[in-house]
This record gives C-alpha cells, sequence and structure tokens, in this order.
C-alpha cells in the first residue's frame, strides 16, 4: 500500500521532491504536481512520469479528476501562499506536509520529535537549516541543557530558487524557533548565507552550542549518534571535522545580551556539510536534499503510523 500525495510547487524544491519519490519510496506516490507556470520544468518532467498536472495553482489542483485520491499534500511553494492553500486542504481533510517556513503547523525534524506529531493535520519541516542543524542542538541538549544555540547554513546560490528568496525574513525566525522548540536551546539564532561562490559550494553548516555543564566525550557522542541517524535518510550528511570544545571560565565569560546574562561553560563548535544526491540539482544542493528527504521520511512515517492504527 502505498500513500498517494500531490506536490504544490513546481520549482526547485517541488521537483526534487516528486524525482525523489519516484526514485527512493515505495511508499509515497506523487499523483498530482501543481505549479503556476505552464512551462515550468517541474511541471514538463512531472508529465513524461504520468503525473497529472495543472498549471493553475491550488484552484487547478482541486479540479483534477485525481483530486479525491489525494491523501497527502507537499507544499513547496512559499510561506504567504501556503497559508491560503493550508485554509482549502483542510477544508478538504488532506493531510499537509509544509516544506515553506510558514509555521502553522508543529515543527518537525525527522530524528528529534517525529513520533510526537504523528497525528498533526499539517506538519512543518521548518527549513533546511533546520532539518541540518536542530538535531545537533538535540544532541548536546540530552547530554547537556544548551543555553544558546547559534546556526549558520550557507547554500549555494544556485541551489536558491524564488521560493527560498522569498522566504529569508521567514526562514531566520522559522529556524530560531526550532532550535529552542525542537532543538530545546534556552536561546536560539539564526543566520542563512546565499554564497555565489563560482564553482558552487556545498552546503555548509555551523553549530555554536553554550552549555554550562556536560562531559565533552559524552557530548561528542551523542552528536555522533545523531549524525548515524540522519546519515540514514540523507546519506550525504556528515561531520566536516572532529567536534570542537571551548572552555570558557569566570575569567573569560560571555555575556549573551537577549539572556541578560554572562555565561560559563562548555563552547561546543559543529561544522557540518550536507551534500545532496544530485536527483534534480547537482550534489551542491545539499539544501534541498534534506529538506525533500526528511519531507519524504516523514510521510512514509505517517502512512505506517495510519496502517498501524487501521489494521
Amino acid at each position: 500500500m502505498t500513500i498517494k500525495a500531490a506536490v504544490i510547487g513546481s520549482g526547485n524544491i517541488g521537483t526534487d521532491l516528486l524525482i525523489k519519490s519516484k526514485r527512493t519510496s515505495d511508499i509515497v506516490e506523487v499523483i498530482a504536481m501543481v505549479g503556476i507556470d505552464p512551462d515550468s520544468d517541474g511541471l514538463a518532467r512531472a508529465e513524461r512520469m504520468d503525473v497529472a498536472t495543472t498549471s493553475d495553482g491550488i484552484a487547478g489542483l482541486t479540479k483534477l479528476s485525481v483530486y479525491d485520491d489525494v491523501e497527502l499534500v507537499f507544499d513547496a511553494t512559499s510561506a504567504g501562499a501556503h497559508r491560503a492553500h493550508d485554509e482549502i486542504l483542510q477544508r478538504d481533510g488532506k493531510r499537509v506536509l509544509d516544506l515553506t517556513p510558514a509555521a502553522i503547523g508543529p515543527y518537525v525534524i525527522p530524528p528529534v520529535n517525529l513520533q510526537d506529531h504523528l497525528d498533526a493535520p499539517n506538519i512543518n519541516m521548518v527549513t533546511c537549516g533546520g532539518q541540518a542543524t536542530v538535531p545537533i542542538v538535540a544532541a548536546v541538549n540530552r547530554i547537556a541543557p544548551v543555553v544558546y544555540g547559534e546556526i549558520v547554513s550557507s547554500i549555494s546560490s544556485k541551489s536558491a530558487g524564488p521560493g527560498t528568496r522569498a522566504n529569508i525574513d521567514e526562514f531566520t525566525q522559522t529556524t530560531s524557533a526550532a532550535i529552542e522548540q525542537v532543538g530545546g536551546a534556552q536561546l536560539g539564532k539564526a543566520i542563512i548565507v546565499l554564497n555565489p561562490a563560482e564553482p558552487p559550494l556545498i552546503m555548509r553548516n555551523t553549530v555554536f552550542c553554550l552549555v554550562e555543564a556536560g562531559e565533552p566525550e559524552a557530548i561528542e557522542a551523542s552528536i555522533a549518534s545523531m549524525v548515524e541517524t540522519v546519515q540514514s535518510y540523507v546519506p550525504g550528511y556528515r561531520l566536516k571535522q572532529k567536534v570542537q570544545f571551548e572552555r570558557l571560565d569566570s575569567g573569560s565569560p560571555v555575556r549573551i545580551p537577549d539572556l541578560d546574562r554572562k555565561f560559563t561553560g562548555w563552547k561546543v563548535s559543529v561544522f557540518l556539510e550536507v551534500e545532496g544526491a544530485a536527483h534534480y540539482l547537482p550534489a551542491y544542493a545539499g539544501n534541498l536534499d534534506i529538506m525533500t528527504s526528511a519531507a519524504i521520511k516523514t510521510a512514509e512515517a505517517l502512512h505506517q503510523a495510519n496502517a498501524g492504527a487501521t489494521s
């Protein structure tokens, strides 16, 4: 049995999601692809795959003959558009996986909190930076409470389509919130960098965590375990170098302005890269790969949970 799905958004993320579902999943069956540009490459590819298509947006989706069969809808458009889409989809009883930073539903990072939200009608996949870095914050936090977590995600300009560029502000807000709400940090901050370098650079992520206690060996082991878990569905996810620890004592405290306090303890620095599977864009676009891989992982878990509940 499969879960029949539609993809809204025929840009980079939506097209990568379509292709990945066909190549890597025996559970997720995309039966409809939605866009607003009739000449988009994503719609053309979907047609060649015998997937029903429309260039009339959400209104066109509801008129497709396969709409009644759609159980799950992936939204890969923009935060603003998703709010209107979700209202229609909830009215029609469709489960929604939101790949925009709209954050209508709960934030979900598969290796951290997926099992907590299997009944949610709308699930938010946070952002590419969130999918890459929040697992690390959570891994540190399960050993030593994270007082402050800061992440910097750098992606190639060529892998950032119009939807990504339109959502930059929402990216920082949503990712910062997920660092706190999912990662467990008392305070979180996110920064995104669009790198125009040629040749394009692979997605890189830096995670800084401040913890007041905890043994470095235990923290490092927790991070290694989390990296292995993420690699189970994103093979190109890996540490770029050994985890770094810096001791900040009373003689060299760090002031955290938003918490109005000085900090002493460990500064944990983690450097990651994400190489994409190159299902649609080249391998440097790890930001696409981790988002679509996380979405497929979540959709499969939703289907399996539903199948278990009805068996």
